[in-house]
């Protein structure tokens, strides 16, 4: 007569179903572990080399922006004889173009007259003060540009209270 411990031939099938079936279940929890943290570090990486794009972009936005400052200053002090003059025209072209292709790699220029005052974004170099609470952007000395919230170079401004 078996005893009661003794394993049936039966119940040893079952134990080994058991056993592979928790191993299964261990190895596909492993594996889903395993592609969550790869589809994570593609993710890490497409946005660090986004990141190193718009670094990359910055900086070379960042050398050009003297040349465009002394153009808008050309711009600015044109005579009145000149005015509506072909080369004139041609300079304000030259402009426009460089700022469309600011603009289709993502660059745009700060807003500041007439905006609240943003530290992000502005620089304050002069300030107006008057009875007023709020600080509001009333000249721009020198454009600014960011692309996204990435500021290239803070807007050089002037700052009323109002």
């Amino acid at each position: 007569m078996p005893s009661k411990h003794h394993i049936t031939n039966d119940e040893q099938p079952n134990e080994e179903i058991l056993t592979l079936q928790q191993q299964l279940s261990d190895l596909t929890e492993a594996l889903q572990r395993e592609r969550a943290d790869a589809i994570n570090i593609r993710r890490r990486h497409d946005e660090q080399i986004a990141g190193m794009r718009t670094m990359v972009k910055a900086n070379v936005v960042r050398d050009l922006l003297p040349v465009i400052d002394n153009f808008e200053r050309a711009l600015r002090h044109v005579p009145n004889e000149l005015e509506g003059n072909d080369y004139i025209k041609g300079v304000q072209g030259v402009v426009k173009q460089f700022e469309k292709s600011l603009s289709d790699i993502g660059v745009e220029r700060i807003k500041t007259v007439g905006e609240a005052f943003d530290p992000t974004y502005h620089e304050a170099v002069a300030m107006d003060e008057t009875e007023g609470t709020q600080e509001v952007v009333s000249d721009e000395l020198q454009a600014g540009y960011k692309i996204g919230n990435e500021v290239i170079r803070h807007a050089m401004v002037k700052v009323t209270t109002q």
